[in-house]
């Protein structure tokens, strides 16, 4: 089936934004040759890829299934172009995909060095959980991604190192004070207001499994996407935070907040670095992945 590339990617733009008139912006053409193109797409398809309405646009399940081939490819393309812009490792886009809570608490420093090192280089991250980042890694939207182990949607990634262990703990402020000096058994801890990551987290997944191997259901007080705000709740009392333990290198020798010991023994996790032989990297990516 003979398809001009263009019309992919005006699908690819269009799909992404949900939205004909951001579609064109991106793409710097009119509306209507956005429309015209799509048109074109599904007479040659024979396929209806998007439900139109006048107030939004959503893909149909086709349109669904072709997104997800051509997602790789356009990305493919786009950093086969940066790649073809490198000048030796001192130029070229690094990009990378971790969470908020790794770049802040872990990342900062090799990111300073990077561009300390190689200030000719553009660095882009993208911020997002450790399981949508492995959905980035498979799509070729990113070169690397550092991220949270166990991990069960790493499975199919085929390159992954260990660079970290660290401990999750249990922390609580002074009005929890009686708590301090005491370990507490996991069926304690249920008498309490437990404050968590949302369920679309690898750490809340790890949380809620290891409750259930002690036949417990946790049921959170609070659920957030941010480990910053989860500290910042459990400082002002409003339950027991359940956090990495390198997000403490930040707090202060005055911060009123403790550790929660526990009589079961939380396992270490690991911070990986991943990334995909399959598909070459830049020079940039590679250099920024002899640090580890």
């Amino acid at each position: 089936m003979d398809i001009n590339y263009e019309l992919y990617k005006v699908f690819y733009y269009v799909a992404s934004t949900l939205s004909f008139s951001e579609a064109s912006k991106q793409l710097f053409i009119s509306q209507s040759a956005v429309s015209q193109s799509i048109k074109a797409l599904e007479k040659k398809l024979d396929q209806t890829l998007f439900i139109r309405s006048t107030k939004k646009v959503r893909l149909t399940t086709e349109g669904e299934i072709l997104l997800r081939h051509i997602e790789p490819a356009i990305s493919l393309i786009k950093r086969g172009e940066s790649q073809l812009l490198d000048v030796g490792a001192r130029g070229g886009q690094l990009h990378i995909g971790a969470s908020d809570t790794i770049c802040r608490y872990f990342l900062v420093p090799y990111l300073e060095r990077f561009h300390r090192e190689f200030p000719g280089a553009h660095i882009k991250v993208t911020n997002a959980t450790s399981i949508r980042c492995v959905e980035l890694l498979e799509t070729g939207q990113v070169d690397l991604i550092v991220v949270n182990s166990p991990n069960a949607y790493l499975g199919n990634v085929p390159n992954v190192k260990k660079i970290k262990d660290f401990q999750d703990v249990f922390i609580a402020d002074k009005a929890f004070e009686e708590l301090k000096g005491k370990k507490l058994s996991f069926k304690e801890l249920l008498n309490y207001p437990i404050l968590m990551l949302d369920r679309k987290s690898t750490t809340s997944e790890y949380l809620h499994n290891l409750f259930l191997q002690n036949q417990l259901d946790l049921v959170p007080e609070i659920e957030l996407s941010s480990n910053d705000l989860l500290i910042d709740l459990a400082r002002i009392g409003l339950g027991i935070a359940f956090i990495p333990d390198f997000c403490l290198s930040h707090t202060s020798d005055s911060d009123s907040l403790f550790i929660v010991e526990t009589k079961e023994v939380l396992p270490e996790r690991e911070l990986v670095i991943a990334y995909n032989e399959k598909v070459p990297i830049s020079k940039a990516a590679q250099e920024f992945l002899s640090y580890f």
